[in-house]
């Protein structure tokens, strides 16, 4: 089987269909379909971009037409939980997803391009059931994707939980929800990466401006283990973070049997892979960068050449 792992859309759907279009599928019978090769979606579908419920609608009719395949990423795990009313609040307009105080306006801003298709009609249902059916990983024979960080450890304890084809019922929505809750901590990290806390006396502010003690991290790096090479934040406090290694719990190890593609990252510059086997495909398609994805012909060891581009 050969794969195109597609990175993450962000409601750009002209960029996906020009994409696609570069790599051969053709729109016949309702979906666009290649003769030979299947589309893997990392996930992040919607939000920001001008096309939301298109973009959908695409990824959609190919996973349906057995065209693609497809996994859930945070923005549509955050956008079920928007949607979700919290049972343990029934009588009250609570959502698992805060709309109201100072973190509603802030999750409403994020979700603002998507409500704006579909706040108020029967395809804002539609799509959060649809996001529910999404898988959180594929483990296909080939070749494995997830959308922020793969962790067998993370899955091993997680899997018994999930639904069918390792999705996320209603219910392990409500606890991926609870700070507290062990499926919180394995979504989070799968979803939206591995987190550490920072040495201390270090902190950083966010692009949103809050003061942050955690930091995501490189969990696919192979050449260091030290916070100052492994920390995902802006250059100049990076640099001032230690030369002292990361402990060995705050991040995954992976046992390259094979590939695994992931999106989330926003990468920018030339299309690259992060190791032997590790790719991420996402390249800022939602902040004005291309649409990417990593074309897999079957090699053990990745290849940069193999990435293709649209926008």
């Amino acid at each position: 089987m050969q794969y195109d792992i597609v990175g993450d859309i962000h409601g750009q759907a002209d960029k996906l269909e020009a994409l696609l279009k570069t790599m051969g599928y053709q729109h016949q019978g309702g979906a666009y379909r290649h003769p030979s090769r299947t589309a893997v979606f990392v996930g992040d579908f919607i939000d920001r971009g001008p096309r939301q419920v298109d973009t959908c609608r695409l990824v959609r009719e190919m996973v349906d037409a057995g065209s693609a395949q497809a996994v859930m990423g945070n923005h549509e795990f955050n956008a079920v939980a928007w949607f979700m009313r919290d049972p343990e609040a029934p009588n009250e307009e609570r959502y698992l997803r805060p709309r109201h105080g100072e973190k509603g306006r802030k999750h409403r801003q994020q979700h603002q391009a998507f409500l704006a298709e579909v706040e108020g009609t029967p395809m804002h249902q539609e799509l959060t059931d649809w996001f529910l059916s999404l898988p959180l990983w594929l483990d296909l024979p080939e070749l494995r994707v997830v959308h922020a960080c793969w962790h067998d450890g993370l899955m091993s304890s997680l899997e018994p939980w999930l639904g069918q084809c390792r999705t996320l019922t209603p219910a392990l929505m409500v606890r991926a929800s609870r700070r507290d809750d062990p499926v919180f901590e394995a979504v989070e990290a799968l979803t939206k990466g591995m987190e550490a806390p920072l040495p201390s006396g270090h902190a950083f502010r966010d692009k949103d401006g809050h003061e942050r003690h955690h930091v995501r991290i490189r969990w696919w790096e192979e050449r260091s283990d030290t916070y100052r090479d492994l920390a995902i934040m802006p250059e100049p406090e990076r640099q001032k973070l230690p030369n002292l290694p990361l402990a060995t719990a705050a991040r995954p190890t992976y046992d390259k049997r094979k590939p695994v593609f992931y999106g989330h990252y926003w990468m920018q510059g030339e299309p690259t892979v992060q190791g032997s086997h590790f790719a991420c495909v996402d390249y800022s398609a939602g902040k004005g960068g291309p649409l990417v994805a990593y074309r897999w012909e079957g090699e053990e060891v990745l290849d940069p050449g193999h990435f293709v581009r649209a926008g």
